[in-house]
């Protein structure tokens, strides 16, 4: 792949494992979001403030500090948070009362408020359960919630982990992502100002199933695990979704209302026996669903035995700041390592099809400085601020523990 060029340049460091990173409507701080139950805010200046906005740390489900997808891993603001003074988190706790037997752990969205007399000090007495779900497997939580341009929150779950969608808490027949009445291996869509039928939320009118025939939450379906959604706050405000990959392919797409997004039935482009998740089938099958959605990028995983480049997609954002004039318009997204069991984090971008018709084309970032130009880190995550402006969030360690996270922030390179 040819590479361009980008600059990295250093805003914080000191996380654990800094998996998010956002900010509210007309501020100019960012609230990173670490994986071991703490949100941190940075100041314009570069700031740390060492006393957590909040911490959370002893309501999550103990992690393992060598690797795991649960934690502190969503942080949404009210779309009115000047003066509503809302915001989300969505974090993994201990499997809840009445949960089934054996399960793993249960990821919660609650609601907490901001105190209108110290705009950084959380009302802790605020908080407000608004949804929870059981999983069966450690992995696959996703959670990395978004308010859209609608003014609805919307939700990313993982098809509840372990293999191929067919694991203990699966379904056996379809598995959960293609189980319209399951929440899990989906995208979904709430109203968080309004309650419906003994729900803490509302469900709003257009949503697919809201009538009927699935789960009125549900917006779109058939997703693996969809780590990082997030809105182009240009254009026609698409939502872009990542889908981390079995073990052959990795794949980013565009999220439309009632999409089938084909997991468990195809991974990326290519058709998906879940009895052998490594076989590459050349001939689309007959029996299935039609209508499945194909994603505008896949790329091969390195365990294909075709070969390929990457381990895990991380989700990113379209650029729409003014530093990199070159990324603007295009889909900046990565991958956690291109090199198992080391820190070797990459850097992408696509670029949409000219006349609409057509793929997206996918080019590798060069980094700016580092060794072999690649990013020298596990990549974690992407944010962006109230600008447009992109950061990466890394860490020179798979898992949630020490103080190796870092967050930088996408610039010009010096070339």
């Amino acid at each position: 792949m040819v590479k361009a060029k980008v600059g990295l340049r250093s805003i914080a460091d000191g996380f654990a494992n800094p998996v998010f990173l956002t900010c509210p409507p007309g501020s100019r701080d960012l609230f990173v979001v670490d994986q071991i139950g703490k949100v941190f805010v940075v100041h314009p200046d570069g700031a740390k403030d060492e006393r957590p906005f909040l911490d959370l740390s002893r309501e999550l489900v103990e992690l393992n500090p060598n690797y795991d997808e649960r934690g502190l891993l969503g942080l949404a603001f009210h779309p009115r948070f000047r003066t509503e003074r809302r915001f989300y988190v969505f974090y993994s706790a201990p499997l809840r009362k009445g949960a089934p037997d054996r399960w793993n752990c249960t990821n919660h969205l609650v609601e907490y408020r901001v105190s209108a007399d110290r705009p950084l000090t959380v009302d802790l007495g605020s908080r407000r359960v608004i949804l929870s779900i059981d999983k069966p497997q450690m992995n696959h939580n996703g959670g990395h919630i978004a308010f859209g341009p609608d003014g609805f929150l919307y939700v990313p779950l993982g098809d509840g982990g372990g293999e191929n969608d067919h694991a203990e808490g699966h379904d056996r027949a379809v598995g959960n992502a293609q189980d319209t009445n399951s929440l899990l291996g989906k995208i979904l869509r709430i109203d968080v100002d309004s309650r419906s039928e003994g729900r803490e939320y509302g469900i709003p009118r257009d949503n697919p199933f809201a009538g009927g025939g699935g789960s009125p939450e549900i917006y779109a379906y058939g997703l693996r695990n969809p780590y990082h959604i997030a809105f182009d706050a240009g254009g026609g405000r698409e939502l872009f979704a990542s889908d981390a990959g079995q073990v052959r392919w990795e794949e980013v797409n565009i999220i439309v209302r009632g999409g089938n997004y084909g997991w468990n039935i195809k991974e990326g482009r290519h058709y998906f026996d879940p009895a052998d998740n490594m076989a590459n089938r050349l001939v689309e099958r007959d029996e299935g669903p039609i209508g499945l959605i194909d994603p505008i990028i896949d790329y091969p995983n390195l365990a294909n035995r075709t070969g390929g480049f990457g381990s895990v997609v991380i989700g990113g954002y379209v650029y729409r700041g003014k530093n990199v004039t070159y990324l603007q318009g295009r889909y900046v997204f990565g991958d956690f390592t291109g090199t198992a069991g080391k820190p070797d984090g990459r850097l992408f971008v696509a670029t949409p099809p000219v006349r609409g018709d057509g793929g997206w084309t996918m080019e590798e970032l060069a980094v700016d400085g580092k060794d072999d130009e690649k990013l020298g880190e596990y990549l974690l995550s992407f944010g962006q601020d109230g600008d447009g402006e992109l950061y990466v969030l890394s860490s020179s360690t798979e898992g949630p523990e020490g103080k190796l996270g870092n967050v930088h922030m996408i610039v010009p390179s010096r070339g």
